[in-house]
């Protein structure tokens, strides 16, 4: 069974900072491209950021360029986010997102759901002061 889980939520004030693990199981980790992704309330699930197979490509939401920063390690078979200069519109659920991208990862095709055959259950980020 694949399993995805999400950890390192909670709340933060803004301009803080947190850091966020997913650790895979069952599942060749570096076969997958991966991929935060966020939900807020009321809206649709957006990517933040996604990181290529070896962790040679990465690609970023406008909105979290220059803030937040995306790794893996695949010998921990975990996949990690810094989030720094947070922002109350930072708010959400953050999920990460396991995808084969068998016809190429690009900067279009990182953002589809339908590439993204594993799912982790969330962590929630909460910015407020």
């Amino acid at each position: 069974e694949v399993q995805l889980v999400e950890s390192g939520g909670g709340l933060v004030q803004p301009g803080g900072s947190l850091r966020l693990s997913c650790t895979a199981s069952g599942l060749t980790f570096d076969d997958y491209a991966m991929t935060w992704f966020r939900q807020a309330p009321g809206k649709e699930r957006e990517g933040v950021s996604c990181i290529s197979w070896g962790g040679g490509t990465t690609y970023y939401a406008d909105s979290v360029k220059g803030r937040f920063t995306i790794s893996r390690d695949n010998a921990k078979n975990t996949l990690y986010l810094q989030m720094n200069s947070l922002k109350p519109e930072d708010r959400a659920m953050y999920y990460c997102a396991a995808g084969r991208f068998r016809d190429g990862l690009n900067g279009g095709t990182w953002l589809e759901l339908a590439e993204y055959r594993y799912w982790g259950q969330g962590t929630q980020v909460t910015v407020s002061s």
